[in-house]
């Protein structure tokens, strides 16, 4: 039997991921004989920037673009294609039959002949607050160092506590993990998804509220990206798909899409299906912590794009694009 090439980035993190999905897969297919693909990135290479990164993954920030061919890839996307370029390529080269990825991590738009043929069951998208001496994140002191180096967190931190002392940190999970303790920090924000899936939730204070802390486009959901009209794995995409986290994700994306945003940008959102209706919050806010620019709407599932859009054009109106 040919087997089915999936590849992914050799992060911990990622590699976690794909052998859920292949678990996954086993469960239907039990006879399927699956190679797991691992690929290099730009991103794996690029030298992390010494500034606020955007965020990567479920817990990894994506380091600098501006220097080799992480600045031809800059731009719209560009960021978040850091990490997915050389995946891509090797979809489009029939490396690979599918491609594993962060769906926080993809580019609003997708190289001409590939599409997210899945979304799977989407993990808890909430972020996790953890605090070096178990502190609730209600009752911070005043001037508390709180590590994060994602701009949307920040820029959430800023406006609900100006008052914080945010540091910039960056590198995987037991990275910033290690630096809560080594630079005796307060505490950090992390995504309660990629702890999950490095069995690492001992370390959680608490679970933000979104209300509290909106998480990024796409937190917490996995995406299978695949070639178009590529017929012989459509029973493994079917496997694989969750109807209601796909549509989710339709939603957010076509909101990142009509904002103009990038992973550098202040941008959250949240979509959420209840029987057959789907509601979007959505927020864009300065990276100064004001102004912040939130609205919320709901249509039926199959609207799901078109409320993506018109939340975005919502946004835009109230004065978000001032800060786009």
């Amino acid at each position: 039997m040919t087997p089915l090439r999936i590849g992914t980035r050799k992060s911990p993190l990622a590699q976690a991921q794909t052998q859920w999905v292949v678990s996954q897969l086993k469960n239907k297919f039990p006879d399927l004989v699956i190679e797991i693909v691992l690929i290099t990135t730009s991103g794996d290479l690029t030298k992390p920037s010494p500034q606020p990164s955007p965020e990567k993954g479920e817990g990894e920030e994506i380091p600098s673009p501006f220097s080799g061919e992480g600045a031809r890839r800059a731009g719209e996307g560009g960021l978040k294609a850091l990490f997915t370029k050389e995946i891509e390529e090797a979809l489009l080269d029939n490396r690979i039959d599918m491609a594993v990825h962060s769906l926080k991590d993809m580019a609003a738009e997708l190289p001409g002949g590939l599409t997210i043929g899945a979304v799977p069951l989407r993990e808890d998208p909430r972020d996790v607050w953890i605090s070096r001496h178990h502190t609730p994140f209600k009752d911070l002191p005043k001037k508390s160092k709180v590590g994060t180096g994602a701009v949307r967190r920040q820029a959430q931190l800023r406006h609900l506590r100006p008052d914080l002392n945010l540091i910039p940190i960056r590198g995987n999970v037991d990275t910033r993990l290690r630096k809560l303790q080594e630079e005796e920090l307060d505490g950090i924000l992390l995504a309660l998804a990629g702890l999950r899936r490095l069995g690492k939730e001992k370390s959680i204070t608490e679970i933000l509220s979104t209300d509290v802390m909106l998480p990024a486009v796409g937190q917490g959901a996995l995406a299978i990206e695949v070639r178009e009209k590529n017929e012989p794995i459509l029973p493994y995409i079917s496997a694989l798909d969750h109807p209601a986290s796909h549509v989710a994700a339709l939603a957010e994306r076509a909101l990142l899409k009509a904002l103009g945003g990038t992973c550098q940008t202040p941008i959250a959102a949240y979509a959420k299906v209840h029987g057959d209706h789907i509601t979007l919050d959505a927020l864009v806010v300065s990276p100064t912590g004001e102004p912040i620019f939130r609205n919320q709407a709901t249509d039926h599932i199959n609207e799901a794009e078109p409320l993506g859009r018109t939340l975005a054009k919502t946004l835009l109106t109230a004065g978000a694009g001032k800060i786009l």
